[in-house]
């Protein structure tokens, strides 16, 4: 009966409320009923725009589409997919995007991930299935008003030419 009272105590002092000093406020800058609202929002709308890799590969011959790799720069430089330009996730930002993508906020952008690769080796070492890039990466695309998001539904190896894998570093 004691070590359920202690444990029951230290439970209670680790609580992040047992060490306020005073009430927290909600940041102005941070809208996390938004972003989940959204996120429910998206689910249907990204399962209907996740293509196979045939039809990717078609996709990014066509004029005007952007591959957008939004790994870090070092992985980027590593190693990625013909074609695509590196803006990383944590640089997301309406001017960072409108830079890389341009004006036409129409334009279709393909995205893929690490979780995309079969390979499970740098550069595309595989992620937590929940927090795999593709996931925030459309979200927040669709979030800061590009709609016209493809992602790459398919797990492939990165050495298969189908892919078009250029190798850096």
């Amino acid at each position: 009966m004691r070590r359920v009272a202690l444990l029951a105590a230290v439970v209670a002092l680790s609580a992040p409320w047992a060490f306020a000093k005073e009430p927290v406020r909600a940041n102005p800058q941070i809208d996390f009923q938004g972003f989940a609202a959204l996120t429910a929002d998206l689910a249907p709308y990204r399962e209907a725009r996740r293509v196979g890799l045939a039809d990717f590969k078609a996709m990014a011959r066509e004029r005007g589409t952007l591959i957008l790799d939004a790994r870090s720069a070092d992985a980027f430089a590593r190693g990625h997919i013909a074609g695509a330009v590196n803006l990383p996730f944590t640089d997301f930002t309406d001017e960072s995007l409108a830079a890389v993508i341009g004006p036409d906020r129409n334009r279709r952008i393909l995205i893929y991930c690490n979780n995309n690769f079969s390979n499970d080796v740098a550069p595309v070492v595989v992620k937590s299935m929940r927090l795999a890039l593709n996931i925030p990466t459309f979200i927040n695309l669709y979030g800061y008003g590009y709609p016209n998001i493809y992602e790459l539904a398919d797990v492939v190896d990165f050495n298969d030419p189908a892919v078009d894998w250029v190798r850096g570093e």
